[in-house]
């Protein structure tokens, strides 16, 4: 694990300024590799169904529960440090008509607000990148969970082939991310805080494919767009091309990924 000295606030500075609305632009609201397709499997394999309260923790734009609420019936609730998206996100919720169906509070993941054993799912979609005490959030997700409940995310994790600390830390100052855990981390953390793996795959291929893809937007589709969110700054956006570049070329190495966990809660 390499470190960076990246906090929450830097956090809410990327996703309540123009880095947050760059990434919806190459990324949709979901703001996450592979979008529904992606959603769909992790559902599935969670077991998502009709009633279930699942709680989404770094919920962004609340794509995430208007999908579950929308393909599943489930009543969702979110979790989010960024203030601009929790006020976002429930100005779609409510125009979607998912106001009865989806709850958003506005608050840190480490310190979770909800009583004890009251969610049957905790979920997550490439964010908890982003948070800096991953054993926190994990213990607090556990304590909000149902007995037998489910813990199931996706993450941007280090890859197995393991980057340098020079590698890493390019990455996260790009990022902000406080620090990437690697998926065999996630497990221990898991297995350290009562839950049982039940699937645990690494999606590197498809995460550098999607990489390769957001390349190709950027720089043939929606260079004007992205320009224009930064205020036409040509030599941040070059700048930007470049380290997305070297994401890509990590990716490709088995450095970088992401990876699809889901476990129960013993």
């Amino acid at each position: 694990m390499k470190k960076s000295g990246f906090t929450l606030k830097d956090v809410q500075d990327v996703y309540g300024g123009p880095e947050g609305k760059l990434w919806e632009l190459v990324m949709g609201e979901q703001i996450h590799i592979g979008g529904w397709k992606s959603s769909m499997e992790l559902a599935q394999k969670a077991g998502i169904k009709k009633g279930m309260r699942v709680l989404d923790l770094c919920s962004a734009l609340g794509a995430g529960l208007r999908f579950l609420s929308t393909n599943f019936g489930a009543r969702g609730y979110g979790l989010d440090g960024t203030m601009r998206m929790v006020s976002e996100s429930r100005k779609r919720i409510k125009a979607e008509g998912f106001a009865k169906q989806i709850e958003i509070r506005f608050g840190d993941v480490t310190k979770n607000p909800w009583p004890d054993k009251t969610f049957d799912v905790i979920w997550g979609e490439d964010a908890w990148c982003y948070v800096e005490d991953k054993n926190k959030l994990v213990s607090e997700a556990s304590r909000v969970l149902k007995k037998n409940g489910v813990i199931a995310f996706t993450d941007w994790t280090e890859g197995d082939a393991g980057l340098t600390s020079s590698q890493a830390e390019r990455i996260n100052n790009f990022m902000k991310f406080p620090h990437m855990e690697s998926r065999k981390g996630y497990e221990k953390i898991l297995k350290e805080n009562g839950f049982i793996i039940k699937y645990s795959e690494d999606l590197g291929k498809d995460f550098a494919r999607h990489i390769r893809l957001y390349i190709d937007m950027l720089s043939e589709q929606l260079a004007f767009d992205a320009l224009k969110i930064i205020g036409g700054d040509l030599a941040l956006f070059q700048a930007m091309g470049g380290e997305m570049a070297f994401m890509l070329k990590m990716a490709e190495a088995g450095k970088f990924s992401r990876a699809r966990i889901i476990a129960n809660k013993a």
